[in-house]
C-alpha cells in the first residue's frame, strides 16, 4: 500500500493547539516538550540552510530537524549512527531474543509511575537473565545483554515490555573459557518467568514501602499497605509472560532487528493513512488474528493522547547494556570474549553508548535532484525570523 505522506507532525499542527487548550492542566511538561519540537521539525521555526549544486547551480532550502527522541522523522539517522557502533561489537555466536512483559493490572500501576516502574521492569529483566545464566544448572556463565524498552502496542495502547538481545553464551566464572549455550536453546522460559515475577514484585513492594508510588482515581486506596498486598496477591501465582524467540540466523539479522526496534517511536509516519474531519486513520497488525493488517480510526485528540502516553520520563534511558556489554567495561570484556572465542579483535568499536536522539542539526545534503551532483551548503539561517526575513550567514565566501 502506497504511503499517504501524512505525518504525526501534521496532525499536531492542525489539531494540537485546540487540544492543548481543551486539556490544559492535564498534560505534563514532558508531553508539551514533545509536541512543540515535533510541530516545528523541519520547518522555518528551527532554522536551516541553503544548498546549491556544484554542477548545475540548482538551489534549495533545507530546514533543521528537531532531534526529539519521540519524533518519527528524526530517529532513523540516530539509529544508523547507533548501529555503526553496535556492528563492531557483534560476536561470532548465535544471538537470542527474549521478551519480558507485565500483567495488565501491573501495567496500570506503571502508567502513573513511569520512571520507577519502567526502571524496575528493565532491572528485574536484566537480573533475571544474569542470575539464571550464572546458575551452573543452566549455563554457568556471565552474559551480556542489550535491552530496549517499548511501551506501546499496535493500537498505541499502554503495553510496557522489554526486548533483550543476548549472545548465546558467556564468560566462565574464572574468566578463562567461553561457555556456549546449547544449540538452539538459551535459557528455560518457565524458570525465567518465575524469577522475573518474584524480582519485580519484590521491587514493587519496596517502592510502596518507601512511599515512592503514586495512585490516582480508583487506585487511590492502594496507598494502604494491606490493600496493596491484596491487589498484588493474585499475581504472585499467575503466569507472567516471558518468551524467547528463535535464535537469529546471523549477525546481519541481529543488526536488521536492532535497526527496526532501537529507535522506533510509538507509531511511524508510514502507518498513517488519512486525516479528515478531525479523525486519524492508521494501519495496525492484529497479532491475535495471525498478524492480519487492519485499519483503526480515532479522533485526532484521542490519537494525540495515545501518542503522548508513551512520552518517556526526562533522562530515562530506554536502551541499556548490561553484563559484559555494560558501558563501563564493554571494550575490555568484548576483547576478552573474542580472545576466548579465538577470533581476531575488532578493528573499531566504542566503549560508550550513543544517545538515542540527535541534536537539532542539518542533515548531510542529498544529491542534486536535477543532475545528481554534489549539493553544498552556501548559507545558514537561524529560526528566530520568518522565512523571507531571516538573517543569512554566507558559507561560500561570496
Amino acid at each position: 500500500m502506497a504511503r499517504s505522506g501524512l505525518e504525526v507532525a501534521e496532525i499536531f499542527r492542525r489539531h494540537g493547539e485546540a487540544w492543548r487548550k481543551d486539556n490544559a492542566g492535564h498534560l505534563s511538561l514532558a508531553q508539551l516538550r514533545v509536541m512543540s519540537p515535533i510541530e516545528a521539525c523541519r520547518t522555518a521555526i528551527l532554522g536551516g540552510h541553503v544548498e546549491r549544486c556544484e554542477d548545475c547551480a540548482h538551489t534549495r532550502i533545507a530546514y533543521n530537524s528537531c532531534g526529539n527522541r519521540h519524533c518519527p522523522k528524526c530517529q532513523w539517522s540516530a539509529a544508523a549512527r547507533w548501529l555503526e557502533k553496535r556492528e563492531a561489537e557483534l560476536l561470532p555466536v548465535p544471538y537470542f531474543h527474549v521478551v519480558f512483559t507485565l500483567p495488565a493490572a501491573i501495567r496500570v500501576l506503571a502508567y502513573h509511575n513511569k520512571a520507577k516502574l519502567y526502571g524496575l521492569l528493565m532491572s528485574a529483566a536484566a537480573d533475571t537473565l544474569r542470575i539464571i545464566a550464572a546458575d551452573p544448572k543452566h549455563l554457568g556463565a556471565a552474559i551480556g545483554t542489550t535491552m530496549v524498552l517499548r511501551t506501546w502496542g499496535q493500537t498505541l495502547d499502554h503495553h510496557p515490555h522489554v526486548h533483550c538481545i543476548v549472545p548465546g553464551g558467556g564468560i566462565s566464572p574464572d574468566g578463562k573459557r567461553w561457555i556456549p549455550c546449547r544449540p538452539g536453546f538459551f535459557l528455560p522460559v518457565r524458570v525465567l518467568s518465575r524469577l522475573f515475577r518474584r524480582l519485580f514484585l519484590r521491587g514493587l513492594e519496596g517502592l510502596h514501602a518507601a512511599g515512592e508510588l503514586r495512585f490516582f482515581g480508583d487506585l487511590a486506596p492502594l496507598q494502604d499497605k494491606r490493600a496493596f498486598a491484596a491487589y498484588l496477591a493474585p499475581h504472585r501465582a499467575s503466569k507472567w509472560v516471558v518468551y524467547a524467540k528463535r535464535p537469529f540466523s546471523g549477525p546481519s539479522q541481529v543488526l536488521a532487528y536492532l535497526a527496526r526496534y532501537t529507535h522506533r517511536v510509538a507509531i511511524s509516519n508510514s502507518r498513517l493513512i488519512s486525516l479528515a474531519d478531525g479523525k486519524v486513520s492508521f494501519r495496525w497488525k492484529d497479532y491475535r488474528s495471525a498478524g492480519k493488517s487492519k485499519v483503526m480510526t480515532l479522533d485526532a485528540g484521542e490519537f494525540m493522547r495515545r501518542f503522548l502516553m508513551h512520552t518517556l520520563p526526562d533522562g530515562f534511558h530506554r536502551i541499556r547494556h548490561v553484563g559484559f556489554l555494560a558501558n563501563g567495561h564493554r571494550a575490555n570484556k568484548l576483547s576478552l570474549c573474542r580472545k576466548l572465542l579465538g577470533v581476531a579483535p575488532s578493528v573499531s568499536g566504542t566503549d560508550s553508548d550513543a544517545c538515542d536522539h540527535e541534536p537539532p542539526s542539518a542533515a548531510e545534503p542529498h544529491p542534486c535532484p536535477c543532475c545528481g551532483g554534489r549539493m553544498i551548503i552556501v548559507e545558514a539561517f537561524d529560526g528566530t525570523h520568518p522565512v523571507g526575513s531571516h538573517h543569512p550567514r554566507r558559507l561560500d565566501g561570496l
